[in-house]
């Protein structure tokens, strides 16, 4: 099992304060399937391998995936002896309370409690989200200093950020989700002052050049004017991003690890996968910090 500071029932003590606030990176969609444990870890690694401390939390209770893969990673290194870097690790299921009041309340003090205790213990928290509207996952938005949203570059997958005019392209209105990121938004500004950057990440790009990616970017480049968000191209739809979650790999441990000599060699499409990791951390602009 991959090493966990709290279950879905206990609170963490409070962390030494003083430090330098780590920086908080959400990864949230309320849609299904669109990559954000995928982000989430290898955004995790990226972080690690840079020397960064790192926290991890995750708040999907019905799947557990970013909990999973670091199972599955914490597995490899027992097994194979692999030097493989680790985040602190905690997850959270919501508040099992009959009271909706009380349910929220317990909520709100366990998610606070754990961001306050890796706030001042590493560099970077990453919060990995459930795809489904939830008062945790709203929690988390109001906190977040990145806020990360996959979704499949498909005008199917649209309705994520913005409902829009199927002739011409035109905004009628944001989607429910993009109104709830404002709304934490005025919650974060009115709680701390602090501002939320938030970027919206094209996954599953096709590596032609069709008509349909085309169009998508020219819509979601007017998207993000109207409703504030920047653009970022994500990873490409690779079988070796789904065979690397049973090992709890990431694409930069293929390249970075020494893994033995009996391993198979990187071959072109790990080259192209990991210049996407790259790609997407040069874009989120995160700030400078002195490793912990």
């Amino acid at each position: 099992m991959a090493t966990t500071d709290t279950d879905a029932r206990t609170t963490p003590p409070p962390g030494p304060t003083g430090a330098e606030p780590a920086h908080v990176i959400v990864v949230g969609c309320e849609k299904g399937g669109s990559g954000k444990s995928t982000t989430a870890m290898h955004l995790t690694v990226a972080l690690l391998r840079l020397g960064y401390t790192v926290g991890t939390l995750d708040l999907d209770a019905r799947q557990w995936t970013l909990t999973r893969y670091l199972s599955n990673r914490a597995t490899t290194v027992q097994r194979e002896g692999r030097a493989l870097p680790m985040p602190r690790h905690f997850f959270l299921a919501p508040s099992d309370k009959p009271m909706r009041d009380e349910a929220r309340a317990e909520d709100r003090q366990r998610f606070q409690a754990i961001i306050e205790r890796l706030r001042g213990t590493v560099d970077y928290v990453v919060i990995d989200c459930a795809g489904t509207d939830s008062f945790l996952a709203r929690e988390a938005h109001s906190y977040a200093d990145t806020l990360i949203t996959p979704m499949n570059d498909s005008f199917i997958d649209l309705d994520v950020v913005a409902h829009v005019d199927g002739r011409t392209g035109q905004l009628i209105k944001p989607s429910i989700y993009a109104e709830m990121v404002w709304d934490q938004r005025k919650v974060r500004a009115q709680r701390d002052g602090g501002s939320i950057d938030w970027i919206v990440m094209r996954n599953r790009l096709s590596n032609l050049e069709a008509n349909n990616k085309r169009e998508m970017g020219q819509v979601l480049s007017k998207l993000s004017n109207r409703i504030g968000f920047r653009l970022a191209p994500g990873f490409s739809e690779r079988v070796i991003f789904r065979e690397l979650f049973l090992q709890g790999l990431t694409m930069l441990d293929i390249f970075e690890d020494n893994p033995g000599p009996g391993s198979a060699r990187p071959r072109m499409s790990h080259v192209a996968a990991r210049q996407e990791v790259r790609g997407l951390i040069n874009v989120l602009r995160l700030p400078q910090r002195t490793p912990r």
